[in-house]
């Protein structure tokens, strides 16, 4: 029995799909609400991720520079063997200088007391990390804005998908009615043909938007990062949805608010660092140093380390460039218009943030009046519907107006939930334009 049980446990492990890689199951959603997918893709996107490595890296960057500031100790070694040793004249007659076999080794310690690269490293480490984040919070914002605005396609696609299913239920008890009714001789076929019309118009859209959802799940998936084979099933609450499409439209603009405007900030903040760095250049670098030798001389080679001679030594290096053809007083100059270039580039995105708000306010006031006003006119065509089929069943009116009255109601019932869907994203805009999405 056990030799059974271990053969089991063995065909089982070898098998391909023990080892086959899945995805796992902490990473798939089920029943998710439009925070579900936000939040999952605020983990998951790739975006967002690289953003948290391009954070990283910053910080090895700015410490791989701050680390210039640090003593910097090095060790060199040299052998040297002299198979022509070098002459000189002393008084008169060439005497060969030195030894057949050298060998050194140098201690150097040196420290860095002012120089310009280590000092501009010092002097923007904050503002570059600074700017690291916010670069991980503008990609924040856009991801949750594109993740918010993919779901309510998909939720349109379905709402269209369900309200089809409803239409193609009327319209198969029309034809069924205009059927009988023509078997009955009351009409000719012309109605009953008109229905059949009707129905497969119906069953034709909605293939169709099938398989527009699908393609609505696949562009969700993506702005989410996730696996694009595994199912993801959404959760909402329309009532929910439909109390969430007011926004206070008196909120006053504040720039300060804005994402983009604090990378600027940061970016005319750095380019006035730039600026001092140039201008650095006319002051002269600093660094102390200190030096360790190790001396060995001698002509045969196995005694080459029996004797050391060693000498050390301490000093200032102060290295000053008199001139360089005006390159510095060039760097400057540039320097300079590119600070002022980070003041224009602030002001205009000013009046593009201001531009864009007021876009996005009459958009979204444009889309709520359009949504009441679907909301009243879908009670409207629900009336006319129901009446126009109770006169066609009576015999006052043609099933030509019944097609007309259910085509109404079916526009209309889309109209409304796309004025909802364009209403939620247009606030969405609004949002972003006040800056009111922070991360």
């Amino acid at each position: 029995m056990k030799k059974i049980i271990f053969l089991l446990l063995v065909v089982y492990f070898t098998t391909p799909k023990a080892f086959s890689s899945s995805t796992p199951p902490d990473s798939l959603l089920q029943g998710a609400t439009l925070q579900n997918c936000v939040q999952y893709a605020l983990i998951h996107q790739p975006l967002i991720k690289q953003s948290r490595l391009n954070e990283e890296i910053t910080g090895y960057q700015i410490r791989s520079k701050l680390a210039d500031w640090f003593p910097q100790l090095n060790f060199n070694y040299n052998f040297q063997h002299n198979y022509l040793l070098p002459s000189s004249i002393i008084q008169g007659n060439a005497v060969k200088l030195g030894l057949n076999n050298t060998s050194s080794g140098q201690f150097s310690l040196s420290q860095t007391i002012f120089n310009r690269d280590v000092l501009l490293a010092a002097s923007t480490a904050g503002e570059v990390r600074n700017q690291s984040r916010q670069i991980s919070v503008n990609n924040k914002i856009n991801v949750v804005i594109n993740v918010s605005k993919a779901f309510y396609a998909v939720l349109f696609s379905q709402q269209q998908n369900n309200l089809l299913d409803e239409d193609i239920i009327r319209l198969k008890q029309s034809s069924e009615y205009a059927y009988n009714q023509y078997k009955g001789g009351v009409v000719d076929k012309t109605d009953y043909e008109r229905a059949v019309i009707a129905l497969n118009n119906a069953e034709a859209e909605k293939k169709q938007n099938e398989e527009l959802l699908q393609a609505s799940y696949a562009n969700l998936k993506n702005q989410m990062g996730y696996p694009a084979n595994d199912d993801l099933s959404l959760s909402y609450n329309i009532t929910t949805m439909e109390n969430e499409v007011f926004i206070d439209t008196t909120q006053p603009l504040n720039y300060d608010k804005r994402i983009e405007y604090k990378l600027l900030r940061t970016q005319y903040h750095l380019d006035e660092a730039n600026l001092k760095y140039y201008e650095w250049s006319f002051i002269p670098s600093l660094n102390a140093f200190a030096e360790y030798n190790f001396n060995y001389q001698n002509n045969d080679l196995p005694k080459l380390y029996n004797q050391n001679y060693p000498n050390s030594y301490i000093g200032l290096q102060l290295s000053f460039p008199i001139f360089q053809g005006g390159k510095r007083i060039q760097e400057i100059g540039q320097a300079k218009l590119e600070l002022e270039r980070s003041g224009y580039d602030i002001i205009s995105l000013k009046n593009s943030i201001n531009a864009e708000y007021v876009q996005a306010m009459a958009n979204y006031k444009s889309n709520l009046n359009n949504y009441d006003v679907m909301k009243k006119n879908l009670e409207l065509a629900k009336d006319v519907y129901n009446t126009i089929e109770l006169q066609y069943k009576s015999g006052i009116k043609t099933y030509l107006d019944v097609i007309t009255a259910e085509t109404d109601l079916r526009t209309t019932e889309v109209n409304l939930i796309n004025s909802l869907y364009q209403t939620l994203s247009s606030k969405l805009d609004v949002q972003k334009a006040l800056g009111a999405i922070q991360y």
